[in-house]
């Protein structure tokens, strides 16, 4: 065998131990996520802080900023006292937590002043969308469910359709291996969901199946900006804290984006205390 006909089978090889790294990762990660959801209160809340100080570490590493200090203990300040906050549905006080963390965070930074602020509003938006959304006792689960299961067959359905068709790049400057037959495979399987909870009358039919798809394009649209960022950086993974994922960062880009923007959508529709059922009720 050549060296030329080795390579393929070895990169094949590769691909599909990462395949199989990503499917045990989401096996254990995905009921343990699910199980805190459903609980809610101080152990999502928990949850969520954990993640999101993750988020802001992997950023500030992405930005080359993590050996600021000052920068990185801001921030995680900002997000522990804002978790405290939310946790109590004191969400007025944890937006000007927030808030003064981001004044803090530009003021110490000795340098990429902009992106090290972006990285703690991009952490800080994740973190109060998501405990926002489940705060509502009557429909924050299912709500918090209809946008994580949207984000998780959105990547599923991409992968596997972009595999398996290929054709034309969506934005190969970007992104090299994300092609429009991905995207859309994506974008049926959360219609696939949407219409699941339709089925068990979990909310209007027509109603969930645009809000599937906003959530589809939402999340891959998260994924293409996280890749804009680390591209800009010249960085590959955010870290390689999940195995066959990379970093939190790249395992939550798309369901970052997707729930701030259910958040803001079901507040305008819910108010403060309703934005689940500002997502569901229509």
């Amino acid at each position: 065998m050549t060296e030329g006909e080795g390579a393929p089978a070895a990169i094949a090889g590769q691909g599909s131990q990462n395949l199989m790294l990503r499917v045990v990762a989401a096996l254990v990660l995905a009921p343990i996520a699910i199980a805190i959801g459903f609980a809610g209160g101080w152990l999502w809340t928990a949850l969520v802080t954990l993640a999101t100080i993750g988020i802001y570490l992997e950023w500030l590493t992405i930005v080359d900023s993590a050996r600021a200090t000052s920068v990185a203990m801001a921030g995680i300040i900002t997000l522990v006292l804002s978790g405290a906050l939310l946790a109590t549905g004191r969400i007025e006080s944890s937006l000007m937590a927030s808030g003064l963390g981001l004044a803090a965070v530009a003021w110490l930074s000795p340098g990429r002043r902009g992106w090290n602020a972006a990285g703690l509003l991009y952490a800080s938006a994740a973190a109060t969308s998501s405990v926002t959304v489940r705060l509502d006792h009557a429909f924050g689960f299912v709500a918090l469910m209809l946008i994580l299961l949207s984000v998780w067959v959105t990547d599923i359905g991409g992968y596997f359709a972009g595999r398996a068709i290929g054709g034309p790049k969506l934005w190969p400057r970007v992104s090299p291996k994300k092609t429009w037959a991905g995207a859309l495979g994506g974008l049926i399987a959360s219609l696939v969901v949407a219409a699941g909870f339709a089925a068990f009358d979990l909310g209007k039919s027509g109603p969930l199946l645009l809000l599937g798809a906003v959530l589809s394009v939402a999340s891959q649209l998260g994924d293409l900006f996280e890749s804009a960022v680390k591209r800009r950086f010249g960085v590959k993974d955010s870290s390689h804290l999940i195995p066959g994922h990379g970093g939190l960062m790249d395992r939550l880009d798309g369901f970052v984006a997707a729930v701030v923007l259910a958040a803001i959508f079901g507040f305008f529709r819910g108010g403060v205390d309703g934005v689940g059922r500002g997502l569901m009720v229509w």
